[in-house]
């Protein structure tokens, strides 16, 4: 009887567990695939944080450019003019000497 007693126990143990194990795999996989959507929409935000960032930068890097483009192009516009005005200058000395 005690023997009786003891497998019945054993036998509703195992079914406990093996119930208990398959809702513990079904938590399981839930908290995965919660952690691999929650890492998939870090993942998603880190690269548009990163291409935010990036198109900052490339846009001030673009500005700087222009207006280095544009010193330049002014700072060639009044050497020109004055390397102009020298030669008018130099020009009415050889007349005025003539």
């Amino acid at each position: 009887m005690k023997r009786l007693f003891t497998t019945g126990l054993i036998a509703a143990t195992a079914l406990g567990l093996a119930a208990c194990s398959e809702r513990a795999q079904n938590e399981s996989a839930q908290a995965g695939n919660a952690i691999a959507a929650d890492t998939a929409a870090t993942t998603s935000n880190a690269v548009n944080d990163v291409d935010a960032a990036t198109d900052r930068a490339l846009d001030k890097a673009e500005n700087s450019l222009d207006r280095t483009g544009d010193a330049l192009k002014n700072t060639g516009d009044r050497a020109a003019d004055a390397t102009g005005n020298a030669m008018v200058r130099a020009g009415e000395d050889l007349r005025d000497k003539n």
